[in-house]
């Protein structure tokens, strides 16, 4: 079997690897680098008999629009509606490929590759580590992946019965020069949360991504326990229906202590898609709340706010003597970017403003690396290669029988 590494031996994001036995190509992931500096590939020429997508997140599907549309994408169910959704929301066309629902533990057949889904804990929902098999080999890719989030038993599960005889193990290694000693899971983020909570006199905003579950089921808890209110946009109220597909127990519409604001832009895309939203906006408008109600009684309420370009932050700025909650719960890097990536430098700038009570409170959607320790024991593999990783080098440090790779490079085991 050839291997070849496209992109991800020697950066975060823009994941693509390559396997190929004398019949049969499958790409794992097809991302969009997130580095402006990452090298263009073009793999419309690559010839691939599929696509296995690990999970919603565009830095491992984000370059499914540049194959041809017949070739099979196999993803998540849930995860294919998210990738649309984001689509739908900001006006664009819809992907076109010839998606796959995988699921769970389900094996599914790739010309000689077999396949199985392995379903795992990550800041992303519907997210998946793969065994694949084919010419008495071995391979398991892990995707990305933790062991501290509300989904842990996931990883329990797999080091305590784990696919044997593993030959090769691509392992991601975002977390390998970085710390999450602050909030070392998501109960200490909901914890965080709540101290915040308890002591508002205005209104508390949480930047976070809308597809980051648990970190919306953190936010939700925190407001139950002290009876506040969770407000989300129409974009999160419609992700968060996506996920009856597989689960009741997250919150959506219709739930206590949650509520909808409405904005043009959201509730426009909710119109032009009625084909696909059905009755969906006449439901989310039942529990609705305008600005006005948020203005008469701000310390009520949480507001589930993004990064990008959100100015209902300075409404609430009035006296010093009630500042405006604001708590990032993002990689913090992303407040860093030089290019004001989807409204850092708005965000970052609240740091200073004496009318904002800037905090702090993220835990991290990747493994670390005790974590990743524990992975490789358990799986065992003959060669381990480092993957969605900046620091390869440092691999050999901490686990067994590395091969380091560079992208580009074909290796045959």
């Amino acid at each position: 079997m050839q291997i070849i590494i496209h992109k991800g031996t020697k950066e975060i994001g823009g994941t693509c690897i390559q396997l190929s036995t004398t019949n049969s190509t499958v790409l794992l992931d097809l991302g969009m680098p997130l580095s402006e500096e990452s090298t263009f590939i073009n793999y419309s020429k690559i010839k691939t008999d599929a696509v296995i997508i690990s999970h919603p997140h565009q830095d491992h599907y984000g370059l499914i629009d540049s194959i041809d549309s017949s070739i099979p994408v196999y993803i998540g169910e849930v995860g294919k509606h998210l990738i649309n959704s984001t689509l739908m929301f900001f006006g664009k066309k819809l992907h076109s490929n010839n998606f796959k629902p995988i699921k769970k533990d389900q094996p599914f057949q790739i010309g000689d590759f077999k396949i199985t889904p392995y379903l795992v804990d990550h800041s992303a929902i519907d997210a998946f580590g793969f065994l694949i098999q084919a010419e008495n080999k071995n391979i398991f890719y892990s995707g990305d992946f933790r062991a501290h989030g509300r989904k842990s038993i996931l990883f329990k599960k797999i080091i305590e019965t784990p696919p044997s005889n593993i030959d090769l193990l691509f392992l991601e290694g975002t977390m390998m020069n970085r710390a999450n000693d602050d909030f070392p899971d998501e109960q200490s983020v909901e914890n965080k949360i709540t101290e915040i909570l308890q002591n508002q006199k205005n209104i508390s905003f949480i930047i976070s991504s809308s597809q980051n579950i648990d970190r919306i089921v953190s936010a939700y808890r925190s407001c139950l326990r002290i009876n506040k209110t969770l407000i989300i946009d129409l974009y999160t109220a419609w992700i968060l229906e996506q996920l009856k597909i597989i689960t009741n127990n997250v919150p959506a519409v219709g739930w206590d202590n949650l509520k909808i604001y409405a904005d043009y832009k959201h509730d426009l895309a909710l119109k032009n898609n009625e084909s696909i939203t059905g009755d969906f906006r006449k439901r989310a408008y039942k529990y609705r709340i305008k600005k006005d109600e948020i203005i008469n009684r701000p310390s009520d309420y949480l507001y589930l706010a993004k990064m990008s370009k959100f100015k209902l932050i300075d409404s609430f700025k009035t006296t010093d003597d009630k500042p405006v909650e604001v708590i990032y719960s993002q990689w913090l890097g992303y407040l860093n970017q030089n290019d004001d990536y989807f409204g850092s430098e708005e965000i970052s700038s609240y740091k200073t403003d004496k009318k904002v009570n800037f905090t702090y409170a993220h835990t991290s959607g990747h493994a670390t690396i005790d974590d990743l320790k524990k992975f490789a024991d358990a799986l065992n593999p003959k060669k381990l290669i480092p993957i969605h990783t900046e620091y390869s080098r440092e691999y050999s440090k901490y686990f067994n029988h590395v091969l380091e790779l560079k992208d580009g490079e074909a290796i045959t085991i």
